[in-house]
């Protein structure tokens, strides 16, 4: 049988199919259900961040946080160019404009001095990526934002697990935005979570998110709402996958180690890098080559090899309809995306897998 060494596949087993089993004999299987409570506590309680609101989606998550601070029609909000077009939409979602940020050229992530260089009188918002779980320099970011102020939004969906000084990632902004869609740190199949530290505001968004519907008068429905809710099945699983949470992140250092112990010698290769006092999630585990055709080679030898990845994602800014939000060349986030790849992070595999990769990885360097 060939081998196949995953990317990002989702790590599911006993506990999990305990959780959805005690889920589907409650009879609670759609958005009504106590599973859901349990899991925004204990999530809250994880990341260390005091209020927490469960969502539809990552993407769910950021469109409602921008619509909840505020960020409408005419309104500017800074944002890399490299990331997940997710990033991107909600921003349109709320009749904003997205202005396109370039990234640092070591940690492929929004460089805060250039954030004031971007700024408008219509500028409203920062929304900063923790670009595969990486982090941002968030300390400076905020010091911008403070200063102009600014909302932030953190997009948080890839750094579940990821700390700067200490203090985790999606709990330095306004409003915090993770995703557990299948291919993340921990998944609930589909959905995301909200976190920040107005009680208030995140009481708002759980009532948003349930259209806005006042349960106190029936189905009456006093403001624009959102069918975003989590449901009880993928809570239950939620549950399950944050208990193994810190399993996932231990093991997925121990890949990155192993990954940077027998490559970075290797020449022409370079890891994405991490502030000083930055630590990742490694959501996945990524290198730039010495140039395109190099990408395109190794590419096609590793998947010969069984052996999954993935290209960079290519700046929002390339696609028809966000080219117009181009205002400048942003040579680091497309020289990233000409020479980066995507190397397998899923905790399904093991560690002899990853020292089959690096094997792999070394007949063509």
């Amino acid at each position: 049988m060939k081998r196949e060494i995953y990317l990002d596949a989702p790590n599911v087993g006993a506990l999990e199919k305990k959780y959805l089993s005690r889920a589907v004999d409650s009879g609670y299987v759609s958005t009504i259900g106590p599973f859901v409570d349990e899991f925004e506590m204990a999530f809250a309680k994880c990341v260390q961040a005091p209020h927490a609101t469960a969502v539809q989606s990552g993407t769910g998550a950021l469109h409602v946080a921008l619509h909840e601070l505020g960020i409408g029609k005419g309104d500017e909000v800074i944002v890399p160019a490299l990331t997940f077009v997710a990033t991107i939409n909600p921003i349109l979602y709320v009749g904003a404009k997205p202005v396109f940020a370039d990234v640092d050229p070591e940690t492929w992530t929004i460089n805060p001095k250039d954030i004031e260089g971007l700024m408008t009188k219509k500028t409203k918002a920062v929304l900063p990526v923790h670009l595969y779980g990486n982090p941002c320099n968030m300390p400076a970011i905020m010091r911008v934002a403070r200063r102009y102020d600014l909302a932030v939004i953190e997009d948080a969906t890839e750094s579940l697990g990821a700390f700067i000084a200490e203090r985790q990632t999606g709990t330095w902004g306004d409003l915090g935005c993770f995703s557990f869609n299948g291919n993340k740190v921990i998944t609930t199949g589909g959905g995301g979570m909200v976190v920040g530290n107005d009680a208030t505001r995140l009481k708002h968004i759980k009532f948003l998110v349930n259209q806005a519907r006042d349960i106190s008068r029936g189905y009456y429905h006093g403001e624009l709402g959102f069918n975003y809710r989590m449901t009880n099945v993928e809570a239950a699983l939620g549950i399950a996958q944050l208990r193994r949470l810190s399993q996932f992140t231990r093991k997925k250092k121990m890949f990155s180690d192993i990954y940077r112990k027998n490559l970075e010698a290797l020449g022409g290769i370079q890891f994405q890098k991490q502030y000083p006092t930055a630590q990742s999630s490694y959501w996945l585990n990524c290198l730039t080559v010495p140039n395109r055709s190099d990408v395109e080679t190794l590419q096609s030898t590793l998947k010969s090899a069984g052996v999954q990845t993935r290209r960079v994602f290519m700046p929002a800014s390339e696609f028809p309809y966000l080219k117009a939000y181009k205002r400048g060349a942003l040579p680091h986030s497309y020289d990233i995306y000409e020479r980066g790849l995507c190397l397998p992070a899923s905790t399904v595999n093991s560690e002899k897998d990853i020292h089959y990769v690096c094997q792999q990885i070394k007949k063509v360097f």
